[in-house]
């Protein structure tokens, strides 16, 4: 019957495709130092990370209101464990958000702007393109993204309030259902901004094929990574006890670990992108000529 040799034939695809990406994922990665990279990556995701929350939160509450996003925000918070201090830093995002002022908004806009051209930078070292104005590509591709801010983080935030009742009324379906909300509102609301920082942001020449199923699978993979990184927070862990006892210091270290980790999966999506588009272009990555560098390598620099 035909519905006996579907399951397999399935199976047989997507093995297929995972022998021919995984080595174009592993041709990119030759001669480049993925964990610099993410890490030049951090960098930029530090500096511009509070500013865009501060924005997002801003222009959400200036699309509802501010009180319907405070009320929000504290319910999100309420679902952070306590130990590190989380819900305390959103509510503080939070009323930053909803006080902030045009004067404020304007400032904020050019240590956002920052993660744009950190983003170009690590992409286009995977790339054999050289470009001129790299920096302000990056930051002008980024602001259009604002607009859609307070369309992506309300839905969140109605999420988080669902997952609040979820978890209040406790038992095993509560508890899947509140791990299923969290997963999924994360991922759909990332999909387009990874689609558009790899393609606009970054100057990824893919094709849509290609973009949207790179983007979703990324988007996956970092909803997943920021459902553990709740549960670490809720480990009794002494983050300070490493450095003299300072759980401040702990505590930037340990975020700045996170981030650095969400930014490896960023990358490694990008790669898996890429060679899914040389893929269903019909080109196999593994057999590219030597010739045919993607761009130089550390002994060219």
């Amino acid at each position: 019957m035909p519905e006996d040799g579907t399951a397999p034939e399935r199976s047989g695809r997507l093995v297929s495709l995972v022998r021919d990406v995984v080595p174009g994922v592993k041709f990119r990665l030759r001669g480049r130092d993925l964990a610099l990279i993410a890490a030049g990556l951090t960098f930029y995701a530090g500096i511009a990370v509070v500013p865009l929350l501060v924005l997002a939160f801003g222009l959400t509450a200036w699309l509802t209101s501010p009180e319907r996003v405070h009320e929000l925000g504290l319910r999100l918070g309420d679902l952070l464990p306590g130990e590190l201090g989380a819900p305390d830093a959103v509510a503080r995002l939070v009323d930053a958000g909803v006080g902030l002022d045009p004067l404020g908004a304007l400032l904020a806009l050019l240590p956002m702007s920052l993660y744009g051209e950190g983003l170009r930078r690590a992409l286009l070292r995977f790339s054999s393109r050289h470009e001129g104005l790299t920096g302000w590509r990056g930051r002008l591709g980024a602001l259009p993204l604002l607009l859609l801010a307070p369309v992506l983080l309300y839905p969140l935030l109605l999420a988080g309030a669902l997952m609040a009742e979820l978890a209040e009324r406790g038992g095993f379906l509560a508890t899947v259902g509140q791990v299923a909300v969290g997963y999924y509102s994360v991922l759909a609301a990332l999909t387009i901004p990874l689609a558009w920082g790899f393609r606009v942001v970054g100057g990824g020449r893919v094709r849509w094929p290609a973009l949207l199923a790179g983007a979703l699978f990324t988007a996956a993979c970092l909803s997943g990574f920021l459902q553990g990184f709740v549960l670490f927070l809720a480990l009794p862990l002494d983050l300070g006890a490493p450095f003299g006892g300072l759980d401040v210091v702990g505590g930037v270290v340990a975020l700045g670990l996170w981030l650095f980790a969400l930014h490896l999966v960023v990358l490694l999506g990008w790669l898996v992108t890429q060679s899914l588009d040389e893929r269903w272009r019909g080109r196999s990555a593994g057999t590219r000529p030597r010739g045919q560098a993607l761009g130089p390598g550390p002994e060219q620099l």
